[in-house]
């Protein structure tokens, strides 16, 4: 039986290595050749700076020369234009530095940061991680100048050169590890300690057509190659082009030392196009602008630009043009040519939006035409759009909106305007403030809030309306109107009996309140302490009385501006009580007459006999409240 037993299993202790000095302008190289050698991970290993050796060289005539050591003074009084952006000028550093395995006791051992550096390496940071913190120590200052200028010299960066802030970057951090004894991390943060000269970067020349707008794009990001600019609108003033001239940038030095040679710029879009008198050019030291003097749209002809109003074409189809949008101030008047029956002047799907248009043929389904003035010879589809101030139209079966709309045939279609002229109509819907037809078919719906006239009656079925309340503004501003009468009648009435219940209890109470103001004053002539109780009679009654002033002012104003609004309700009666309906030929078919008025909120309606000559109907009061439809005379 043994007495003394024993254990095989030994502690593995971490490998370290003997400390070694070299001397080295790759400190970073030299910390991995020799972790290689020695079997150890090069993470395991520090190093300690010893000496930092700068030197500096100018070339001559691309001839190397000496390189000759500089002090830390010397090096901070190099000036940009001698040496520093020199291209001759040439920086270096050598280190001697220790290295040896990291210690256990290593206050930095839980500060994760590494260096990091911009693309040209001419801004240093410091980024240290969230998490990281590192404890205070009676050198820390230096320890933590130490960590930075390790950290630089780890990533080949220069140390005291483009380096003025990290003196006070060390002195802020360390005044915080003081305070609190340690400093801890809770997010990344990052810090600048070296800022050399950044180059300017060289621009090449570039032709930049403003006046080419983007295609536009539909749903998500397909796009819409219906419109894909077949004409491009300018307005007086507009920038068209832009030519950014060429430009070598500045030289510069990063952090390492190197000199920065920005490359020569590249010429390749030098103006070879001229511009007549519409174009205004703008010479400037950077760039070249073209400018439009007129609105209308750009043109190109034999390598001269020029600003163009008026365009013929054939077609706007998508094969051909697609959508043509100069907007409404262009100063752009289209003439489209193809008048071809069997043929759409204005293809299916297309949008077009000029100042003036004049269309010789038809106008294809899902097509749309937004113009000041538009003229079309042809007929529109039943799904098409056409909107302008001044509007004439040939055959119309789609929707029109416009100011003044003339119509020869209206056909099922549908008008939205001021004034209307229809030469004849066959069904459709109108509305407008003042409406002219010249035959009148069968189906037509017109709404007037004005006047509907009516030259020749063919057909029946058709209702002529008279509606004071029918554009939109008209009839919100009514419906306004009517919901803040109905709450000004509310509290009209709620302050008026207030005021009556002020009048009362004043009324009932100035007997008595001008005797305890009488005493009052007899109490203060004669210096006599005033009871609390006839003190507060007299300040009850005179607030009262202030307070009937206030509500008696508020009422006025409220009652004065119930009184204005229904007056303005009343104007829209009145707008009724002027307008007609007048039929020039002898009534036949069904058809029918509608008035609606506005107070009472009524629908009147009125069927004229079948061969009546009556010619001119207008909405009547016969007695106080009552109104009818009645023949009246011109």
């Amino acid at each position: 039986m043994a007495l003394f037993g024993s254990n095989n299993k030994t502690e593995q202790l971490p490998k370290t290595i003997r400390p070694t000095v070299i001397k080295t302008q790759n400190v970073a190289k030299e910390i991995m050749d020799l972790a290689k050698k020695n079997g150890v991970s090069a993470s395991s290993l520090d190093f300690d700076i010893l000496e930092i050796e700068t030197f500096t060289r100018v070339k001559k005539d691309k001839t190397e020369t000496d390189w000759e050591e500089i002090s830390v003074e010397e090096l901070h009084k190099l000036d940009d234009a001698t040496a520093i952006l020199n291209p001759n000028f040439e920086i270096k550093q050598v280190y001697e530095v220790e290295i040896y395995s990291k210690e256990e006791n290593d206050i930095f051992k839980n500060f994760h940061a590494a260096v990091g550096a911009n693309a040209t390496k001419c801004k240093i940071y410091l980024s240290i991680k969230a998490g990281s913190e590192v404890s205070t120590s009676p050198r820390f200052e230096d320890e933590f100048l130490n960590y930075i200028n390790k950290s630089k010299i780890r990533a080949g960066i220069l140390v005291n050169i483009f380096d003025e802030m990290v003196k006070d970057v060390v002195s802020r951090i360390s005044a915080l590890a003081k305070v609190d004894g340690i400093i801890r991390y809770d997010k990344n943060q990052t810090i600048l300690i070296a800022d050399a000269h950044e180059p300017t970067a060289t621009v090449n020349d570039q032709l930049i057509a403003h006046y080419d707008k983007e295609i536009e794009t539909g749903n998500g990001d397909r796009v819409d190659y219906s419109k894909r600019g077949f004409i491009h609108s300018v307005l007086d003033g507009d920038i068209l082009m832009e030519y950014i001239k060429p430009k070598k940038g500045k030289a510069g030095r990063n952090c390492r030392g190197e000199f920065l040679e920005p490359p020569e710029p590249e010429v390749k879009f030098a103006p070879d196009f001229n511009v007549d008198d519409t174009i205004e050019t703008v010479d400037n030291k950077e760039n070249i602008i073209y400018r439009a003097k007129a609105s209308g749209y750009i043109s190109l002809d034999a390598n001269t630009y020029k600003i163009k109003s008026e365009m013929d074409v054939g077609e706007i189809s998508f094969k051909t043009t697609g959508s043509i949008s100069t907007g409404l101030d262009s100063d752009v008047s289209l003439s489209v040519k193809e008048n071809d029956s069997q043929k759409d002047a204005i293809g299916s799907g297309m949008d077009v939006e000029v100042k003036e248009i004049d269309i010789k043929g038809n106008v294809g389904p899902n097509a749309k035409v937004v113009a000041k003035r538009a003229t079309i010879e042809g007929q529109t589809h039943k799904s098409s759009y056409i909107k302008a101030d001044d509007l004439t139209i040939n055959v119309h079966k789609g929707a029109a909106v416009g100011d003044i709309i003339k119509i020869t045939r209206l056909e099922h279609g549908s008008v939205d305007g001021k004034k209307v002229e229809i030469v004849q109509a066959v069904g459709g819907n109108i509305k407008a403030k003042d409406i002219e037809i010249g035959l009148c078919a069968s189906f037509v719906k017109a709404t007037a809030s004005r006047l509907i006239e009516i030259k020749k009656l063919h057909g029946s079925e058709n209702i002529f309306t008279i509606d004071p309340l029918l554009q939109e503004d008209k009839k919100d501003g009514f419906s306004e109107n009517k919901d803040e009468i109905n709450q000004l009648r509310i509290s009209v009435k709620e302050i008026k009996n207030e005021v009556e219940k002020y009048q009362r209890l004043v009324r009932d109470n100035t007997a008595s309140f001008n005797e305890v103001k009488k005493r009052l004053m007899h109490y203060k002539k004669n210096g006599i302490k005033m009871p609390a109780a006839f003190l507060n009679k007299y300040r009850q009654f005179y607030k009262a009385q202030e307070h009937l002033e206030g509500i008696i002012k508020e009422y006025n104003v409220k009652n004065d501006k119930l009184h204005l609004l229904t007056s303005k309700t009343a104007s829209f009666q009145d707008n009724i009580a002027d307008a007609r309906i007048i039929n020039r030929d002898r009534w036949i078919g069904h058809n029918e007459l509608i008035f609606r008025l506005v107070e009472p909120p009524i629908e009147l309606s009125y069927k004229p006999q079948e061969g009546s000559l009556d010619k001119i109907f207008a909405v009547v009061e016969t007695e106080n409240g009552v109104f009818e439809i009645q023949a009246v005379k011109e």
